[in-house]
């Protein structure tokens, strides 16, 4: 016990020494081992002020999670709160931090709610994640008949029908959805329907970008913007809460198909074969 007592007296020296071997990359223990320094206290102040070594930022976590979780917990945030937010476990949160100041006592009850909210936004992400995992699932290349059937059954679904008091034997179509366009178009190329018999029409509301919607609709037809017909503008109602609004806004497109009368006779038939086929299947 002389030996240790006496060995603390020369504490500058003895700093010196501790120091040397904390940038040599030893850990606490190992410098307590070799100064024989048992207590913590006096390990303490002849390591103050001086960094951890590099490898005790675990290098192999993620350098971004490590600076996000400080910048956080400069902001504020306790441990259960970027834990939440990470994903991170406390134990590393604890290393990455611990060197900030802690964050002031917050009211029990706005830190539950804020815990509570990170807990559903960090679940909200989580499903999103999963969303798209979902919708990124394709179903290979389509053959000509795939197309075929998918281009029945969306005009059936949304082209202009004839009526028994009100004859429309001709091919039109509207949609908003720029994929869905893009299928009617091939659909046409493939019953060999000539790209010069296409009328095009924009319909979109009068507060709305009319022109740029016009370019967006020319481009994916692959046509001249000259060539499309006068577009129809909506009047806005005051009374109602648009959601279709915002740059991606763009209206809906009208393709007409001239001389079409036996076409869309021939889509009707179509439809219809089809109708009693799902008929034929049914137990």
């Amino acid at each position: 016990m002389a030996r240790t007592s006496s060995k603390y007296a020369d504490f500058e020296g003895l700093r010196e020494q501790a120091v040397a071997l904390r940038r040599e990359g030893l850990s606490r223990r190992q410098i307590r081992d070799r100064l024989h320094v048992d207590n913590n206290d006096i390990l303490n102040r002849l390591l103050e002020g001086e960094p951890l070594p590099e490898w005790t930022e675990r290098p192999n976590a993620k350098d971004d999670l490590r600076e996000r979780a400080r910048e956080l917990r400069l902001q504020g945030w306790t441990y259960d709160q970027i834990q939440v937010e990470l994903g991170c476990s406390k134990s590393s949160i604890s290393l990455w931090v611990r060197d900030l100041p802690k964050p002031e006592r917050r009211d029990p009850t706005e830190q539950a709610k804020l815990a509570a909210r990170k807990r559903w936004e960090h679940e909200l992400a989580k499903r999103d994640e999963q969303r798209q995992l979902t919708k990124a699932t394709a179903i290979g290349p389509m053959s000509e008949r795939d197309l075929f059937m998918s281009g029945v059954a969306l005009y059936w679904a949304e082209g202009a029908k004839d009526k028994p008091y009100a004859r429309r034997e001709n091919v039109q179509f509207v949609n908003s959805d720029p994929g869905v366009i893009r299928i009617f178009l091939a659909w046409l190329d493939l019953l060999g329907v000539e790209r010069g018999r296409l009328r095009y029409r924009v319909m979109i509301h009068m507060t709305a970008d009319a022109e740029g919607a016009e370019k967006f609709w020319a481009d994916l037809a692959g046509v001249d913007v000259s060539s499309f017909q006068r577009t129809t503008l909506k009047k806005h109602n005051p009374k109602t809460t648009r959601k279709n609004v915002g740059e991606n806004y763009r209206g809906c497109l009208v393709i007409s198909v001239l001389r079409s009368a036996d076409l869309y006779r021939r889509i009707e038939g179509w439809w219809t074969g089809m109708v009693v086929a799902a008929k034929q299947r049914t137990p």
